[in-house]
């Protein structure tokens, strides 16, 4: 059950980040607005569209996260293998997602300590695009 939901997210996720996608979600809005006058505005036309929305997002919202939680798993997978693979990285840091929020700022304050005043400062990104222009 999992893998079917799994596929369907993926396959809707890349269908819905589609230009032709919003390209029909827009020209259905457009014949709602068009088909207003017609039916005098009523509730039940307002309705109509009220309700399609709340469902399509509704759903969505499921779908993508599902997708943006394997990717970033997928992401983090590879993380862990490029620092598993490199000798100077410290392998202590794979796993560290699993941090809670205070733990993960404390960690990230310590690597920029670690790291020296210049990183801090931003400087050396500043560098890095100086050679870019």
């Amino acid at each position: 059950m999992e893998r079917v939901f799994e596929t369907i997210a993926e396959k809707v996720a890349g269908w819905a980040g589609r230009p032709i996608t919003f390209i029909l979600a827009f020209a259905v809005i457009v014949v709602w607005a068009v088909t207003g006058p017609i039916f005098a505005y009523s509730d039940t036309w307002q309705l109509i569209i009220n309700t399609g929305t709340t469902i399509v997002t509704f759903l969505m919202v499921f779908l993508i996260q599902n997708a943006q939680n394997r990717d970033a798993a997928a992401i983090q997978s590879k993380l862990d293998e490029i620092i598993r693979a490199t000798t100077d990285a410290r392998n202590g840091f794979i796993g560290c997602e699993h941090l809670g929020q205070i733990e993960l700022e404390t960690l990230r304050a310590a690597i920029e300590g670690e790291c020296g005043k210049e990183s801090s400062n931003h400087i050396s990104v500043e560098r890095l695009l100086a050679r870019r222009r």
